[in-house]
């Protein structure tokens, strides 16, 4: 599994200042059965210690299926309220062979407005 993200800039809403972020993930099956991704969970955390859960089916309005070998990239976004933060969760599969639901660990990866990099 990989993450690239990308800062997309800052905009008011609400009267807040709010910091908009990309991130693309690319999931690959390294089994050697056929998967499908079913579902999501996510936990956004920002610098001032706010933490935003997110879940839901799929992925941008999908449950993709992996074959063995196959990898399956997509690309969404969050904001925050702070110009750096950081994201974890993990991914609802199937084993589409077995009929075994089990869970893809995503490890944290940071969130950073490239203006408030060090």
């Amino acid at each position: 599994m990989s993450v690239e993200t990308t800062y997309e800039g800052s905009f008011y809403k609400n009267y807040k200042i709010h910091y908009a972020f990309g991130y693309t993930v690319t999931i690959e099956n390294q089994s050697k059965d056929s998967v499908q991704l079913n579902a999501r969970h996510w936990e956004i955390y920002d610098a001032l210690n706010n933490i935003e859960t997110v879940s839901g089916e799929g992925v941008i309005g999908r449950k993709p299926v992996l074959k063995p070998g196959e990898s399956h990239t997509y690309s969404s976004g969050c904001l925050l309220t702070s110009p750096f933060g950081a994201m974890e969760g993990h991914y609802d599969m199937i084993n589409l062979t077995t009929t075994k639901s089990f869970k893809v660990i995503i490890p944290t990866f940071k969130l950073s407005a490239t203006f408030a990099i060090n």
